[in-house]
């Protein structure tokens, strides 16, 4: 993953080609493995599920890196933007392509599981768009508390609310952050090569969903919630995939990332201050 290498910053449509597949892949491991937990039960329990998320990020990565220097989530490209020196003109055309795939992935995703989410829906006496089909509506966008967890009742929600939502995000994301920024910095003598820092990165998304995942299920990247979740919006879910049952997905899904990407990659970058420079080979 890269920001700021202007001298070989890569042609606009090359990047945006890369970001789109980049991103992609990643939303599609990530909402199919959540289907496939929910509608199948093929994995059991959240570590099986960010472990195929993460996967979906390490793929993601390599497919986009030589394009466009693998952002694939519009709260890093923002992050590079503010703290790499990404050219500010590039941010919008590559926020619109990372949430295009994000929709595109979902309606991908949606016509794989069609007939087994209708079963579901039928097995559960699920009404499509009704209070309590974000137990199927939870394959694309991202509900907190995790419906299936805690439910889909008011009652669930006065166990995690807004607030403790927006912070589980933000710092969740700002260890992704972090992460990011540690493996690829010039003066880390530690960072490692780019096909294991991909795969350093991927691990870390696994682990962050693994610990958050009960409370808001895991996103740290807009493109991967508001992207299917718009896609299910145009499927049938409505008011439960926008604005969702209780609001409040923008500032969770949306602003949580966005603010925790910049917060954890400003923090490396001021911890780099006192990393030494290294020494020039002439």
């Amino acid at each position: 993953m890269s920001g700021n290498d202007k001298q070989t910053l890569p042609s606009l449509k090359s990047a945006l080609s890369g970001e789109f597949l980049g991103t992609f892949v990643l939303v599609f491991f990530s909402i199919g493995s959540a289907h496939a937990a929910v509608i199948g039960g093929a994995q059991v329990g959240i570590w099986q599920v960010a472990v195929v998320a993460g996967i979906g990020v390490t793929l993601g990565i390599y497919t986009a890196a030589t394009l466009s220097g693998a952002h694939i989530n519009p709260a890093v490209t923002l992050m590079f933007a503010i703290w790499n020196g990404f050219p500010a003109k590039r941010i919008l055309p590559y926020w619109i392509v990372q949430i295009t795939a994000g929709v595109c992935a979902g309606f991908v995703v949606h016509f794989i599981f069609a007939d087994a989410i209708l079963a579901y829906e039928a097995k559960l006496e699920l009404i499509r768009g009704s209070p309590g089909s974000q137990l199927s509506a939870m394959g694309y966008g991202l509900y907190f508390p995790n419906p299936a967890i805690y439910g889909t009742g008011e009652d669930a929600w006065q166990i995690v609310g807004m607030p403790t939502a927006f912070f589980a995000e933000v710092v969740g994301t700002a260890i992704m952050a972090f992460t990011i920024a540690a493996v690829i910095h010039p003066y880390n003598d530690a960072r490692p090569s780019f096909p294991i820092a991909a795969v350093i990165i991927g691990v870390c998304v696994a682990a962050i969903i693994s610990v958050i995942g009960p409370i808001t299920m895991g996103c740290m990247n807009p493109a991967r919630d508001f992207g299917p979740r718009l896609a299910a919006f145009f499927l049938g879910w409505g008011d439960i995939a926008i604005p969702g049952p209780r609001g409040g997905s923008f500032i969770v899904y949306i602003l949580g990332p966005i603010v925790g990407a910049i917060v954890g990659a400003g923090l490396y970058k001021l911890l780099a201050t006192c990393l030494p420079k290294p020494a020039s080979t002439g």
